[in-house]
């Protein structure tokens, strides 16, 4: 199901492939040094098989991907998505139980802005409406994340967030350089929402 999230700074709008020249650009707008551990696209081509493969999953029901727009200037600066989608199987009568739609769980990832919009309030908004709408709409019992473990910079700004370090998965998938690679896994169980929000909102 489509879905926007908007925000004073940040408006994060359904991915489409439409969003293709603008992605392009946002990745060649300054220095790609922060991307070595992350898949971004290079160009219009590049952005254009990234949409299709995150579109992909999302008609497969494993993910839900945005475009990151910048609230003030409608540019968009980059993309996000919601993935590792799950729906869990609960025993009959269990009070857990959902409706279909609803997840259990979900990962946030697959995050890039473009080099002007990094260290402004635009990655922290995209967050916490992310993250608001999943634990308060959906009401996940969790919200994961994982990076490249040799990622310092995103690893900094996953526990600025105030997500828990759950561990190292090693030989965990394909990293953007070309390597087998280990991720740091972490995640935000459902009864630590309410202070990792008090402490988004400040």
């Amino acid at each position: 199901m489509p879905l926007t999230l908007a925000g004073k700074h940040v408006r994060l709008e359904p991915l489409t492939k439409a969003h293709a020249p603008a992605l392009a650009a946002a990745a060649a707008s300054g220095s790609r040094d922060t991307y070595e551990f992350t898949l971004v696209p290079e160009d219009e081509a590049t952005a254009a098989t990234y949409i299709d493969d995150a579109l992909k999953l999302h008609a497969a029901g494993k993910a839900l991907p945005f475009a990151t727009v910048d609230a003030a200037t409608g540019r968009v600066v980059g993309s996000t998505r919601y993935l590792n989608v799950e729906f869990w199987s609960w025993p009959a009568g269990s009070r857990f139980q959902r409706g279909e739609d609803v997840p259990d769980v979900v990962e946030i990832g697959s995050t890039w802005l473009a080099p002007s919009a990094q260290r402004t309030p635009i990655n922290t908004e995209a967050k916490l409406l992310m993250l608001t709408h999943a634990f308060e709409r959906w009401q996940v019992h969790a919200v994961s994340f994982k990076t490249d473990e040799r990622n310092a910079r995103s690893r900094r700004a996953i526990e600025r967030l105030g997500a828990r370090f759950d561990g190292v998965r090693r030989a965990d998938m394909p990293g953007a350089d070309g390597t087998v690679r280990n991720s740091a896994h972490y995640s935000i169980v459902a009864a630590e929402w309410p202070a990792v929000r008090a402490r988004l909102d400040r």
